[in-house]
């Protein structure tokens, strides 16, 4: 799950000089760690898009300090990038920095007692949720039908099954590129303002860690729930390339009743197509641009405004377009 930030009196129109003088800066602050016009459809589960132009590998605290130094010292347009599973960028490309969390970032801990779990900001929620399954540390279990990380769940308060993110979070470890210097940060649950599909994470902040509120239980019990959630999953969501529900639900509807009942279910522009398993969610073919998706986005968008009165807002984050996908 991603959120991109451009910095102040920039636009995402041009990178420039001073794209190029942060990539420098980056090089000789991490060694190793950055890359240059990387494709982005190796980075995100859409599997489309243009090159993001700045491609950082985050390994550790020292690594993040060192980055956010150097973005302190130099505004461009940057994004942490996660699993990429909400993500969308323009077949011209991101012309910033993408920040992508690795090594002691993907890091999980189980309390002895069981009751507990840490886990850092780029671990994958199936992946959470099926090493703690494995060793009986249970209510995590609806994590293995997300597919994004632990850090973007923190974002966006994710959730399924009857679940959220704010029913087992006990803490978040923030660092804010705004205010490097603070260092790294805990987050009380009270503190991040939660919401559905929301919170207050600013969003300069990156978040690296956090910690899970867990019930020890016997692993066979806790194997059964996660198989459950993975049957439910693949009876009622798409398989292939797409970046899950693509709009948040309205209070009190469904963001997919509504496309469907806006006559919108299999409507296509391109290899983009509105999937007849699941309306919220647009599947890529074969062929497909990410530009077919944007303008999909923004046909249904305006489709279901017309037919229903309700202004869907997008859940998908959509990086290097023109303009709001309404327009």
């Amino acid at each position: 799950m991603a959120r991109a930030r451009p910095a102040r009196g920039d636009t995402l129109s041009a990178p420039g000089a001073g794209l190029e003088a942060a990539a420098d800066a980056l090089e000789a602050a991490v060694p190793g760690a950055v890359s240059r016009s990387v494709p982005a459809a190796g980075l995100g589960t859409y599997r489309l898009g243009g090159p993001v132009a700045v491609l950082v590998r985050v390994a550790d605290a020292d690594a993040l300090a060192r980055v956010a130094a150097v973005l302190g010292a130099h505004p461009v347009p940057r994004v942490v990038l996660g699993r990429g599973s909400n993500l969308l960028v323009a077949d011209t490309g991101f012309p910033g920095v993408g920040l992508l969390l690795e090594g002691e970032f993907e890091q999980v801990d189980v309390s002895a007692d069981r009751t507990e779990v840490r886990a850092g900001g780029a671990v994958a929620l199936p992946v959470l949720a099926r090493r703690c399954a494995a060793v009986g540390a249970g209510g995590l279990e609806f994590f293995v039908g997300i597919p994004g990380s632990v850090g973007g769940a923190v974002r966006m308060n994710a959730g399924g099954h009857g679940r959220e993110t704010r029913d087992v979070l006990l803490e978040a470890r923030v660092l804010d590129l705004a205010d490097p210097a603070a260092g790294i940060r805990p987050k009380a649950v009270g503190d991040l303002g939660l919401r559905y599909r929301g919170s207050a994470i600013g969003p300069d902040d990156i978040v690296v860690a956090a910690a899970f509120r867990a019930e020890p239980e016997a692993p066979e019990r806790c194997a059964a729930r996660i198989d459950e959630v993975v049957r439910w999953r693949r009876e009622h969501q798409p398989g292939g390339a797409n970046g899950g529900s693509v709009f948040r639900n309205p209070p009190g509807d469904a963001a997919g009743r509504l496309i469907d009942a806006s006559g919108c279910k299999g409507l296509r522009v391109g290899g983009a197509v509105v999937s007849g398993k699941h309306a919220n969610f647009f599947q890529a073919e074969p062929g497909a641009t990410a530009d077919d998706v944007f303008e999909l986005v923004r046909r249904v968008r305006a489709r279901v405004h017309d037919a229903t009165g309700v202004l869907l807002e997008p859940e998908l984050v959509m990086l290097g377009f023109p303009g709001d996908p309404a327009s």
